[in-house]
Formats: structure tokens, sequence, C-alpha cells
């Protein structure tokens, strides 16, 4: 992997406008050819169909996404010093932003808006989580994490590359421990003064959904009485917070001013036995939550032909749309669990809704919500709208990086 007599891939005519306002992809339909050999991550420059030189880039020969860029800068190598420069600057904007001065688990690294495309990194107190989801990535894997295990307070990486991008760039799944070594889990950490156990082997993700944490707090701010309804409650953290919400004292977000009891709903039951465990961990005792394994849709229209009702309801779903081609069947998986929702809650609750689709928009998502309550019937008014946390910038040259969208729904009474 040198930069010396790096293949050139040319783009055509007209299709390096994205290029030049920064947009770190480049797809297959956008180039013309390519001069010299290029294997999987190898860098190559990318020119125009002119031979105007635009950016160094990794190859992709498997994806859709045919390059990734990383620089635009012709004088910066793509090198050992290149990987230490941007990780530096990814823990240094953690570090302004005072992150872990309330959680002991937040986003190192967040691939494209950290200017590391496919590389992902999460920070569990001394465990580092990596994700190595493109060609590009994964070729510079040893040099990236020679770099990672020089940051301080770190005993062990521990690889989760098992996410379905990784079939789309040809790639194997792989995890296992890349250095040091893992402690036993679940892991103990805290977050907001709450606290959880996290299994980074095997749970979701890399381990929690760090990306809701500011998510959660919202939750917590309104959560002050009522019926709660979790769904897809994964380890139920939304339910820990609601209830430590009502503890608190804070803001009456609800319909009525009854303590809080939480519905959980999830289909795996290792997921809910982790749900428990929280719940006990903070203190709060288990006969304010009920626990249903099942699938979420089903119980849902069996809650809908019980006339069951609500005063709040979560849905934080997995991607219903992992690419844009799965878009149309994504939107009418949200609207039906919004739908649902809608028919559940009482005048004057309160819907927590959520999209993780990177190819569902703000935009779309709101439509989605508001086609659901028209066909239920209620009216409502959005409170909020939520994405990912600060933990995971977004860059304005690179939108797709909000990839999680959420609004606070009120139905009016």
């Amino acid at each position: 992997m040198t930069e010396t007599k790096s293949p050139v891939l040319f783009l055509k005519p007209g299709r390096e406008k994205s290029v030049r306002s920064l947009h770190p992809w480049i797809f297959s339909g956008a180039m013309e050819r390519i001069s010299g050999n290029a294997g999987m991550g190898d860098t190559v420059e990318v020119c125009s169909a002119k031979g105007d030189w635009l950016c160094r880039a990794a190859y992709s020969p498997r994806s859709n996404i045919r390059a990734r860029i990383w620089t635009w800068d012709k004088n910066q190598s793509v090198d050992e010093e290149f990987f230490a420069d941007r990780v530096q600057k990814a823990a240094a904007l953690r570090d302004e932003l005072r992150i872990a001065e309330t959680t002991e688990m937040y986003r190192l690294i967040h691939a494209e808006s950290d200017g590391l495309p496919g590389l992902i990194v999460d920070r569990y107190k001394d465990v580092l989580v990596a994700q190595f989801l493109t060609a590009g990535a994964e070729a510079w894997k040893p040099i990236i994490l020679k770099v990672l295990s020089t940051i301080e307070g770190v005993r062990c990486i521990y690889e989760r590359s098992d996410a379905d991008v990784r079939q789309l760039e040809g790639l194997p799944e792989q995890t296992g421990v890349l250095s040091g070594s893992l402690p036993d889990q679940p892991m103990l950490l805290s977050e907001n003064g709450l606290r959880f156990k996290v299994n980074v082997a095997d749970g979701h993700k890399t381990g929690f959904y760090l990306d809701q944490r500011e998510n959660r707090k919202i939750f917590r701010e309104m959560a002050a009485g009522g019926h709660v309804l979790n769904c897809f409650c994964y380890t139920g953290a939304f339910g820990v917070y609601g209830l430590a919400g009502r503890v608190d004292g804070q803001a009456d977000g609800f319909a009525n001013g009854n303590a809080v009891r939480i519905t959980s709903v999830d289909s795996s039951a290792q997921a809910l036995e982790l749900a428990r465990q929280n719940m006990q961990l903070n203190g709060f005792p288990l006969d304010q939550h009920t626990f249903i394994e099942g699938d979420v849709f089903q119980v849902l229209r069996q809650f809908r032909d019980q006339a069951k009702q609500f005063d709040a309801i979560i849905l934080d779903p997995p991607r219903f749309a992992p690419t844009s081609a799965q878009v149309e069947r994504a939107a009418r998986g949200y609207k039906d669990i919004n739908l649902l929702a809608f028919k559940l809650l009482r005048p004057g609750g309160l819907l927590f809704t959520f999209s993780c689709s990177g190819g569902v928009s703000m935009e779309l998502f709101q439509k989605i919500v508001a086609s659901a309550a028209e066909d239920a019937r209620v009216q409502a008014s959005i409170l909020r709208r939520m994405y990912n946390g600060p933990d995971h910038p977004i860059r304005l040259s690179f939108p797709e990086g909000a990839y999680l969208k959420g609004l606070v729904c009120k139905v009016l009474e």
C-alpha cells in the first residue's frame, strides 16, 4: 500500500460536482474507467474526465459506492501519519464536547463524519470496539489498529465487523479480540447517572445504542407519569430513563400523574433478560414493569384488538431499509407501526418514534408519520425532532451522517 504509481480513477464528464462539493462517496455510475491495477481497498487518484486531479480515495470494486474519499488535499499522503492525525482530531472533538464527563460509553470515530470512511470506533470505558465496514478500512486495519493502540487508558480493542454492509463490500464478517484482553461480559457501565450491563461481544451494533443517549435524556425529562409502551426495547434503556425521570420529579409530559409503569416488548428473550437486570441494577422494582417476548407488529395489533391505551409509546425499530433500494418497503413498515401506535395512545399521549434507516430522510419520515396519524384519525403535533448525538457528528457535506431520525409527537385532546 504505497502512494507511488497509484492507479487513477477517471470520472465521466460532468460527474465531478459532488466530489468538488466534498461529498465523500463516488458511485459506480460516475466512474468512466480506471487506469492501473486497483485491488480491494487500494488508494486511487481520482481525476475528472479532463484529467484534473480531484482527490484520493479507497477503491471498492464490488460495492455500488466504488470509491470513498480519504482526502481532497493533493499534498496529503494516505499513510500512518494520515490515520494518526484523523484519530487524534476525532478524539479531540469528543474531549471538547466533554462527553466522558457524563458517560463511560460513546462514539470515538464516526466514519465519514470524522474523515475516516468505513471506520466506526466506540469506546466503552477502557475497551474500544471497532468496525471495519469497507474495503478501504479493512485494507488499512493493521495501521489503524496500531494508531488506536496508542490511545491512553485502553486495555482492549475488540472487532465487531459483523454488520451487513460488509457483504455489499464483498467482505466476510469478522469478530474477536484485536489487542489486549476483553473483560468478562457483560460490562457494568454508567450513562447520565444510570447504570447498564453491556455486552460488547454479542450485543446489537457494538453493544449499546450509543446514538440514542441524548434522546433518552429527552424522554427522561418528559417521563413524569403514566403507562409507557417501549417497543423494540433491547436493553430497556428508555424504560430505565423513564422510571428515573419519575424519581427525579422532572417535567410532566404525560397525560396523567400516575406512577410510571413500563411495558417492554422485544423479540429477543436474551435482550429482555438484560432489560430486567438493568431495571434492578438501577433500583427499580420489577412490579412496575411488564416484559413481553414477541413480534412487535403482532403485539401492537393484539393491544389494538384489546383496546389498550398508553400515555407514551417508544418505537425504536431496527433498520427497515439497509439500502436506498429498500426504502419503499421500509416506508410501509414504518407507517404500519406508527399507525398502530397512534391508535393505542390516549389523548394527550406522546409518541417517541425513530428511524435509523439511512435511505429514509427526516422529511420522508415525517410524511410517513403524518400519514399514519391521518389513517388513525388522530391529530398530533411535533414537539421535537431528534437525531444522533454530538459524538455522532454530521458533516454538512455528508447529510447521510444523520442516519437516526426521531420525532416526539403529542396526540391532541
